[in-house]
């Protein structure tokens, strides 16, 4: 048994040897060929299948991003003729976009002659690892998907989220974009969106609106309270069920405050607002109401 194990190990070394000989015998034809009787032979078996297999996956590119858009517009106009809602149509418009994408480049590769299961495997093993690094990137994908199921609001409602308020533009795969009064645009993560308060002033078919007028001491509340009401009753934005309601809010230092509260549509909201304080001021002076100013009286006792 000894004498075997060792004729064995005898015979694998002469072997390797023999093998290590051939490879410094093809590499020493090779340095010492001339290049015009291999090359012609490594253009033909390898640069020319390479060359057509690259050439396709060009087309292959080409004809796939023309189609991807294809069936995109596609997409959009059968999600319009459904009367999909906006919000719905850009979100599952960005998710088959990316699929479609994918889908393509696996293409490319598999042209090529790359092993795609090498590739998909590959792939899935640094998934993991991406994903853990991008934990935020897909709690914002969750987000998107708690947003479109649920709908806690939709594209055109105005809300007011993470110190940000504006009209919904859209609501993408990780992002929701807002256009705010002042026309600028903010992006804000779906993750956030989907487990933070979210204020939605479109959801109600009405909006109160509240205002707080001063007038001074000695002046008539009973009057104020009149002249008030005949402003909110001129106003057709101002809806008259429910009424307005008209009352006495408290009596500061030097004011006696009035609050008026009134419902309107949700889009009428600061256009009713801003011109109600512009009557107000118009309109209580040439009524004989006074708008109060900080004072104090002082008594001076002569000693």
């Amino acid at each position: 048994m000894e004498n075997d194990s060792i004729i064995g190990e005898v015979s694998e070394a002469i072997q390797d040897t023999t093998s290590v000989n051939d490879m410094a015998e093809n590499i020493r034809k090779i340095t010492t060929t001339p290049v015009s009787d291999w090359l012609p032979d490594l253009v033909r078996e390898y640069v020319v299948p390479f060359g057509i297999k690259l050439v396709v996956a060009i087309i292959v590119l080409i004809l796939g991003r023309w189609i991807i858009k294809l069936i995109l517009k596609a997409f959009r106009k059968v999600m319009l003729r459904r009367s999909a809602e906006p919000s719905l149509n850009s979100f599952l418009n960005s998710v088959v976009s990316v699929l479609l994408h994918f889908i393509l480049i696996v293409s490319i590769i598999s042209i090529l002659g790359i092993n795609t299961s090498s590739l998909v495997a590959l792939l899935a093993s640094a998934g993991l690892a991406i994903g853990m690094a991008l934990s935020g990137t897909l709690q914002n994908f969750a987000g998107g998907v708690m947003i479109m199921l649920f709908r806690p609001f939709k594209v055109g409602d105005f809300i007011a989220s993470q110190g940000y308020e504006g009209f919904v533009s859209a609501i993408q795969i990780f992002n929701t974009v807002i256009l705010t009064p002042d026309n600028k645009t903010v992006i804000l993560p779906n993750g956030a969106l989907s487990t933070g308060v979210v204020t939605n002033f479109n959801k109600e078919t009405d909006r109160r609106v509240d205002w707080v007028f001063s007038i001074s001491y000695g002046d008539d509340y009973d009057h104020a309270k009149a002249v008030l009401l005949r402003l909110c009753d001129a106003d057709p934005r101002i809806l008259k069920e429910p009424k307005p309601i008209i009352e006495l809010l408290k009596m500061s230092d030097s004011t006696v405050d009035i609050t008026v509260r009134a419902r309107v549509k949700p889009e009428d909201y600061w256009g009713v607002f801003f011109r109600m304080n512009e009557l107000v001021y118009k309109t209580f002076p040439n009524e004989g109401l006074h708008f109060p100013f900080p004072q104090m009286d002082v008594h001076v006792v002569k000693s």
